[in-house]
Formats: C-alpha cells, sequence, structure tokens
C-alpha cells in the first residue's frame, strides 16, 4: 500500500488507500490524521483555552462523519462547561474540546454513511456530553448529528442555528407535542433557545407569548409572537392573560417556574432548560448526585401532576433527524433565524469567549475557522 503524507490547509494529511470511504463510493486517497483544535486542558477562566496544531483527530466509526469546520458558535453551555459545569463528568477525561454547533464541509464519511459524500456543505451539533467538540478545523460527527446547509444562508449563519434549535424542538415538538392552535410561552425569548422556540410555535401555527429584555421585544414581535413583555418595566404576571397548552422556561429560576406552572392548562407541559443532574453530579459526585437528580424529578413530576394536572419535565438537547430535517426546511426557507452579533477568528476564541463572560457581547457570537479578523454584523432585520 501506497502512503502519502503532505500539508493541507495546515493539517496532515495521508494517503491510506480504502480505509474510510470518500462518499459513495470506494476511491479513498486523502484522510486527514491531525488538525488545529482548542483544547480545555483544566477549568478556569478563558485564559485556559489553548488552541494547538497536531491535535489527533480519530478514526471514523461507521456512522461517523468528518466535517472541514467553517464556523462554529459558543453556546452558553460552552462558557459553562470552561468554568466547572460537569465536573463530575468531564475532569477524567480532561483536555476535551469544547463547541457543539458547527457548519462546513463533508471530508469523509465512514462505512456505513448513505446520507452524505465528501464536499458536500452541512450542518449540526454534537450531544451536550461529547468530549471531543467542534472548536477544531476538523471534527467528527455522527451522521444523524448533521443535515445538508441550506444554500441561502452562509456557514457564518449556519453554525448559529442548530444547538439552540434542537433544543427547542426536543422541547415543544417532541415532548410537548404541540399543535396548530395551541398557546405557547417562552419565558426568556430573547435568547438562542428561546428565539428558536418562538419562530418554531409560530411554524406549526401556535398562539405565542412571550417575556424579553426591551431591546428584545420588536424582534420577538417581527418573528411573529402575539404579545413579547418587557421584564424590565411590566409585571409580566399581570401582563400575561390565560393559560397555555406547553411552557418552555429558558430562564428556570424558582420565580419563572412558578409563573409558568401556574399559567399551564390541566394536560400541559412545563419544560426548563435549567435541570440540575449535572449541579447534583458535581455536588455529591455521580454515585450520589445522578440518582438523587432523578428522584428530584420524579418527586416534582407526580408533584405537579397531582395538584396542578400538568406534565414537569427538565430539557436537554438530543440530535434528532427529524427535528434537524425540519430546521433544515424552516432555514432554507428564512423562517427560522439567529441573528449574530460577531464573529471572531478561531485564534482569538480566548477574546471570544471574554466577551461573552463580561457580556459584553448579548446575542449570538461564531468563531470563524477562516477570517482573519474579527467582524461585527448588522442587525437582523
Amino acid at each position: 500500500m501506497r502512503w502519502l503524507l503532505q500539508k493541507r490547509n495546515g493539517a496532515a494529511v495521508i494517503g491510506i488507500g480504502n480505509k474510510w470511504k470518500l462518499g459513495l463510493g470506494e476511491c479513498s486517497r486523502t484522510v486527514v490524521t491531525s488538525c488545529r483544535a482548542v483544547l480545555l486542558p483544566r477549568f478556569g477562566g478563558p485564559e485556559v483555552l489553548e488552541l494547538r496544531n497536531n491535535v489527533k483527530v480519530p478514526d471514523l466509526k461507521p456512522n461517523e462523519v468528518l466535517v472541514r469546520a467553517r464556523a462554529v458558535s459558543i453556546n452558553p453551555l460552552d462558557t459553562r462547561m470552561r468554568s466547572g459545569y460537569g465536573r463530575s463528568l468531564f475532569e477524567p477525561l480532561l483536555p476535551l474540546i469544547l463547541g457543539r454547533d458547527i457548519s462546513g464541509e463533508v471530508a469523509a464519511v465512514g462505512g456505513s454513511v448513505r446520507s452524505f459524500i465528501v464536499g458536500q456543505e452541512v450542518f449540526g451539533a454534537l450531544h451536550p456530553t461529547a468530549v471531543r467538540g467542534t472548536y477544531t478545523d476538523y471534527a467528527v460527527l455522527a451522521q444523524d448529528e448533521l443535515t445538508s446547509k441550506p444554500a441561502s444562508i452562509s456557514h457564518v449563519e449556519a453554525s448559529a442555528i442548530p444547538f439552540a434549535a434542537l433544543t427547542a424542538w426536543r422541547a415543544l415538538r417532541s415532548t410537548a407535542r404541540i399543535k396548530r392552535g395551541q398557546r405557547v410561552l417562552v419565558l426568556g425569548g430573547g435568547g438562542a433557545v428561546g428565539f428558536s422556540a418562538i419562530q418554531l410555535s409560530v411554524a406549526v401555527g401556535c398562539h405565542v407569548s412571550t417575556t424579553c429584555g426591551g431591546e428584545s421585544v420588536d424582534r420577538l414581535l417581527a418573528a411573529g409572537a402575539e404579545q413579547a413583555v418587557d421584564y424590565t418595566t411590566e409585571d409580566y404576571e399581570v401582563a400575561i392573560k390565560g393559560y397555555f397548552d406547553a411552557v418552555l422556561d429558558t430562564i428556570g429560576v424558582p420565580e419563572t417556574e412558578r409563573l409558568g406552572i401556574n399559567l399551564l392548562k390541566r394536560g400541559g407541559h412545563y419544560m426548563t432548560l435549567q435541570g440540575e443532574a449535572a449541579s447534583f453530579t458535581d455536588r455529591y459526585g455521580l454515585a450520589i448526585g445522578l440518582p438523587l437528580a432523578t428522584t428530584t424529578l420524579l418527586k416534582k413530576q407526580i408533584q405537579y401532576r397531582y395538584s396542578h394536572g400538568i406534565e414537569y419535565w427538565w430539557t436537554y438537547m438530543r440530535a434528532d433527524v427529524e427535528g434537524l430535517d425540519e430546521i433544515r426546511r424552516l432555514s432554507e426557507a428564512g423562517k427560522l433565524k439567529i441573528p449574530v452579533e460577531k464573529t471572531f477568528p478561531i485564534t482569538q476564541v480566548r477574546e471570544a469567549h471574554e466577551a461573552k463572560d463580561k457580556r459584553l457581547i448579548q446575542g449570538k457570537v461564531v468563531l470563524d475557522l477562516d477570517e482573519l479578523k474579527p467582524t461585527v454584523h448588522e442587525p437582523m432585520q
């Protein structure tokens, strides 16, 4: 077998015959063996992030896809994990690579992959517990974590969408199974998950109300919300009228939980992003924390089922082929957008995290793997 080693786009590339199948044929010629990646060697502030060259790219499993990243977005989960959230699970696995969202092109596919071919533009998101994330030139995702990128949007725009949108989709479409004509309340509609939830609900044909800061009111109304209550100037307990079939609480504090549950119809679904599984396991360790979290959730589910006749859920993102397909179709039609406020080159990942930590940038931040300097984006109309 003939082995060919060369440098391509800053990565080590080696030809190894037919080890990986590229596309639907059996004509593999080059395989990426190492590349740049941002490593998290320990928990802490932005200064702990390290951009390294020659980080090994793992071999593909049969159902996996190697993606040449063009843009990856920063999610709140990334900054929380960097600071130690999920320590009980992730600390033994350090160093790890942060990042969940990605948009780019297929570089190689595993032997059982039939949905994608090399060179195809794709976007998608990894599961929250993945330890080799997307802050890298070449990321590995399962084929059901990816879908085709709409040609109508850029890689930067696409990378901002999947993790937040899938989180909202799992809550509203998979758990609550919202239907046309139902009423949906999104507590905290100004963030990426809340904004996705509004657009997904409107696309289904639901009547949507939301709470947000004053700077987001016009944007959320333009996205189709029928009511957007500025919690900084209005008493939302008075302003929000009627009862709802589903409540998605992106804030997850006792006050919003009480409000959401009291505004639900019998048989409705309350879903919060602030589940306590990670906090319990970080505090007590996996052996005690995980059973304690399960018991706490079950207790709340029983309590609210009997006291209010509603269903109570902790909701998390999970890859879903049906969900990704719907997100792709809505994005392609211009019905699902997440505005990007600023992009940073991957070489400035520390500065990007610091800006999010200090709340210097309220909107979505994207790491552009092809760009050399930061770019501020125009507000989305």
